[in-house]
């Protein structure tokens, strides 16, 4: 199983803190020192809910110069949002600048008020059309495939796009919510795919695995795909502190979430009869009802919160469903003293979880520790 770190983070905070990307940065160098695959980054518009990230580039640059190994992905670009000249053209800045370590995350996207930033607000409901075109549109030019264009004054042209990236072909993953055809769609086209468990269990997320992964063999691809599946995530050594530390922050973070939902529920993936749904109606005690209901069901089946033992069998149990990838959301409102004490034990559970990987050429444990990481803050 390969541990990864996913930055979403619920920010609510005014414009003069000062310090709103420094737990990215010392936990990314931190999980690029201790053997973590990946570092995942989102793309969120016009909010706070993962509103630290309004283009997963510009960050992945500043993790692509301070970390030498890891991985560095998009969780996920909303490429209906975009031209694929762009996303090519930024993406293999980063690939360059970390030495070819880019995958991309690629997302259909589903809040309308998105699509002010695109030229396609008339086809929102064509979007899945429009993401699987330009899907294949980025491919080509990543690969550095010629495109004809047409100029303003009517001219057609080739174009091709700089600086090439580092990497002949860029890993993509498909992010998926609970639709099956979306699973399908990922292994059709031999992508990976990224998920979570926002609206599905686990036996339903294996069931859409198995279609995922026939899809992948029906198409022919080699091998099998990285399935990678995002968890909240805060390891102690008790589960009933991890409950009394995480309980609180993440209500509160789930709330900015279904803020956030409230005005397009019927677009919403996640939300079972989401149009059917009055939030105005709901009293504050219902909503906290909610919350309440929510932060259970995620810490006791749809999280990796607990303690070593109980993580540890969640990594079993995700293993015995097909999962390759825990991308380990760690930013959801816990303060950040308790966030980094939980890095360290989470490093635990990764090692214990990857024991035929323990060899002479792993590297140590390294403390996650403020004061060493700005010493690391220059490129390398």
């Amino acid at each position: 199983m390969d541990f990864s770190l996913f930055y979403f983070a619920n920010h609510d905070g005014g414009a003069l803190e000062a310090d709103k990307y420094a737990l990215m940065l010392d936990s990314a160098r931190w999980a690029d020192r201790n053997g973590f695959a990946r570092l995942w980054v989102p793309e969120r518009h016009f909010h706070s809910f993962g509103g630290l990230s309004p283009n997963p580039s510009v960050l992945a640059a500043a993790f692509a110069t301070t970390t030498e190994r890891i991985g560095i992905c998009s969780g996920s670009v909303v490429l209906p949002l975009h031209d694929p000249i762009r996303v090519a053209e930024e993406w293999a800045v980063v690939d360059n600048l970390s030495r070819g370590r880019v995958g991309l995350g690629l997302a259909c996207g589903w809040v309308p008020n998105d699509f002010v930033i695109s030229d396609l607000q008339a086809q929102f409901g064509s979007r899945k059309r429009i993401f699987e075109e330009k899907i294949a549109l980025l491919r080509k030019l990543w690969r550095g495939e010629p495109q004809r264009v047409t100029n303003p004054q009517g001219e057609e042209i080739t174009i091709q796009t700089v600086p090439r990236p580092l990497q002949q072909d860029v890993p993509l993953w498909i992010t998926a919510a609970a639709n099956p055809e979306t699973f399908r769609q990922a292994g059709a086209m031999g992508a990976n795919l990224l998920t979570h468990l926002l609206g599905q269990t686990l036996k339903g997320l294996a069931e859409k695995i198995a279609v995922y992964r026939q899809a992948w063999s029906e198409a022919g691809h080699s091998g099998s795909g990285t399935m990678t599946l995002m968890l909240h995530t805060l390891v102690g050594d008790d589960d009933e502190e991890v409950h009394t530390l995480a309980r609180e922050p993440m209500k509160r973070y789930l709330a900015g979430s279904l803020n956030l939902a409230s005005a397009h529920l019927a677009s919403v993936p996640f939300i079972k009869n989401a149009s059917e749904i009055d939030l105005d109606a709901l009293t504050n005690e219902q909503v906290d009802q909610t919350l309440e209901a929510s932060f259970e069901k995620y810490f006791h089946m749809g999280s990796l919160m607990g303690s070593y033992e109980k993580c540890l069998d969640t990594i079993d149990e995700l293993e015995g469903i097909g999962v390759d990838e825990v991308a380990c959301l760690i930013d959801f409102g816990v303060k950040e003293e308790i966030v980094r004490a939980s890095l360290e034990r989470l490093n635990v559970v990764r090692v214990l979880s990857n024991p035929t990987r323990l060899d002479d050429s792993a590297p140590a444990p390294q403390p996650l520790d403020r004061a060493r990481d700005d010493e690391h803050a220059q490129p390398h």
